[in-house]
């Protein structure tokens, strides 16, 4: 299947979502660690933690309707793209170390990624 600009747009713009999502939670695990109290503290008193969960259900809501125009399997191949964004996202936000192995990783996930959607 042929994606549309539109379709093809909408499907980046969902892979840019999950690394977001990631980085949310990320940012609501810091957080927690100045919450006193045990787990339900930590949920409830967590505000980025709040954020981090609303941001998962309106991206949930957005890969629905991708899902209401195009194929399930032409849509989650640009789910690859958010996990490759992660780790560079958790290198420039938080200073996490990423090895030259994961970087090589990366390259080939994205590799995998240009040659499924070619291949459509």
């Amino acid at each position: 299947m042929t994606l549309s600009l539109k379709d093809f747009i909408l499907c980046l713009a969902f892979s840019v979502t999950l690394p977001i999502g990631q980085i949310l939670f990320k940012v609501a695990a810091n957080h927690s660690r100045s919450i006193t109290g045990g787990v339900i503290a930590k949920v409830v008193l967590n505000p980025p933690l709040i954020g981090a969960f609303a941001w998962y259900g309106l991206t949930a809501l957005f890969w629905f309707y991708i899902l209401t125009r195009i194929p399930l399997s032409t849509a989650y191949p640009f789910s690859i793209l958010g996990s490759a964004l992660v780790p560079l996202l958790a290198w420039a936000l938080f200073r996490e170390q990423v090895t030259l192995q994961a970087v090589a990783g990366f390259a080939v996930m994205l590799l995998g990624f240009f040659m499924i959607v070619r291949a459509r």
